[in-house]
């Protein structure tokens, strides 16, 4: 429970900061985490990206000033963070669907998203299928692609990636190499630095690397591995977001921010969705 009070402090930090510079640093720092696991969480707990969070709390607290006093809509802009007219007509009217000038007009229809808070409720009571493992390091071979901190560009850049390697023979050389039976595709989050952030497309093996592919080593750690059925990606977002609102704050451990492991049975045609897990690494609080 302690994390998600955490991370309830990171927000309050949002909040305090809304008309000023928000370091996404500081926020992760409050959550006890490295900056990218902040944001990567922040977009299974909240269901949004971060960025877009902040985005939508500032036009919705401009909205208010709009309509509420005569100020100048560029003084506004400038109070949220936008030194340009034209990115913050931009912002406000991809918020609301007008622009703030439109705004000013009595009965028209804008958009307010309240400020997130977290708390533990009660769900319902639905199962969770998990294990823990304790795991000796393992070798992964196949393709990747470059992350960003920012998780809003990463959700784009990993379905298009998965997109990319099944509309041609890529996936089916990675699936040769794996050593499990029957043979398992690996979707990896990979968080070095800020500067090296990738999603590999893999298998555990001990082969030797193919031209055109690369390896990667996961090292020793104990994983809680979660159990998934139905519709990519959204069995698996769900599942994430469980994970750190249901299972985390009960469990004893904490998240030990190493490589995210998404396990898929390993097939000729892409699937809609099936049975799935998901490995994350824990410890001890």
């Amino acid at each position: 429970m302690e994390w998600l009070m955490q991370l309830s402090k990171s927000i309050e930090y949002i909040e305090n900061n809304l008309t000023s510079e928000i370091s996404y640093d500081e926020a992760a720092k409050i959550a006890c985490c490295s900056t990218y696991y902040f944001q990567r969480m922040f977009s299974y707990v909240a269901g949004i990206p971060l960025s877009e969070y902040i985005r939508r709390r500032r036009m919705t607290q401009a909205a208010f000033e709009i309509q509420s006093c005569n100020t100048k809509i560029g003084d506004i802009a400038f109070k949220y963070g936008y030194t340009s007219p034209t990115a913050f007509n931009r912002a406000f009217k991809n918020i609301h669907g007008i622009s703030p000038t439109a705004a000013r007009s009595k009965g028209v229809l804008l958009q307010a998203y309240p400020s997130i808070s977290f708390k533990i409720t009660v769900t319902g009571g639905k199962s969770m299928r998990y294990r823990i493992e304790t795991k000796e390091s393992f070798r992964i071979v196949g393709v990747s692609v470059p992350l960003q901190e920012e998780m809003e560009e990463n959700l784009k850049i990993v379905p298009k990636f998965w997109e990319e390697m099944w509309r041609g023979d890529k996936l089916s050389e990675i699936s040769s190499l794996s050593d499990q039976n029957p043979k398992k595709l690996l979707g990896v989050s990979v968080y070095t630095s800020p500067q090296y952030i990738s999603y590999y497309i893999a298998v555990a093996t001990d082969k030797p690397v193919p031209k055109g592919m690369t390896e990667y080593v996961i090292p020793s750690a104990t994983w809680v591995v979660l159990e998934c059925d139905g519709h990519y990606p959204e069995s698996i977002q769900t599942m994430y977001k469980r994970f750190l609102t249901e299972w985390l704050p009960f469990s004893g451990y904490k998240y030990a921010e190493l490589p995210d492991i998404e396990v898929y049975s390993s097939c000729d045609e892409k699937p809609n969705g099936g049975h799935s897990e998901i490995w994350i690494a824990i410890e001890k609080e």
